[in-house]
């Protein structure tokens, strides 16, 4: 497993590969679907956003409250194609890495790899587990969201595995690809 440390940079995403497995350590953004539908009416005015994007990664995630003594609450993964409306305008914006779960639109590929950009898929209904990899948590904005605010998260050894690189393939569809290959 190879250990990557955010702010990403254009040489970090283009040395992954579909299928990579990966340990981010550092500081990642969280957001889900509130926080992402206010940063699109902020661009939609001409708005800039209250954090920066460029060379981050942003978890979709709404953890939940955090239990006496503990940094976090439970942090799965959210269904990230929930976030692919939005998507393409962070990618613009500089944004190196997303993280969830399930697949992305074409679009989203599309943009991925015109704006060198990854996806990086983690594991669903582990949330409690991941969330022993978060060290430290932060709102950044939109505190009035509660779980969907924007968050600063500093992660340790997270694991995750690359699902869509920066040259358009998908961990999934090439999955499937072989399935179908497969004598039956």
């Amino acid at each position: 497993m190879r250990r990557l440390t955010p702010p990403l940079t254009d040489a970090d995403v283009a040395g992954l590969r579909a299928g990579d497995r990966i340990l981010l350590c550092g500081p990642l953004l969280a957001a889900r679907d509130a926080a992402h539908q206010r940063f699109a009416d902020a661009l939609a005015r001409g708005e800039p956003l209250p954090i920066e994007v460029a060379g981050q990664v942003l978890y979709y995630v709404g953890p939940t409250p955090a239990r006496p003594g503990e940094v976090i609450g439970s942090a799965g993964p959210t269904t990230a194609s929930r976030m692919d409306r939005f998507t393409p305008a962070l990618l613009a914006l500089g944004l190196k890495g997303t993280i969830g779960k399930g697949g992305r639109s074409a679009e989203v590929v599309e943009a991925m790899r015109r704006h060198r950009a990854v996806y990086f898929g983690a594991v669903g209904g582990a949330g409690a587990l991941l969330s022993r990899r978060i060290r430290a948590v932060e709102i950044l904005a939109y505190e009035d969201l509660g779980p969907e605010a924007v968050r600063r998260l500093v992660v340790e050894d997270f694991p995750v595995i690359v699902v869509n690189d920066v040259e358009g393939r998908d961990l999934f569809q090439e999955g499937k690809a072989r399935y179908r290959q497969v004598p039956g």
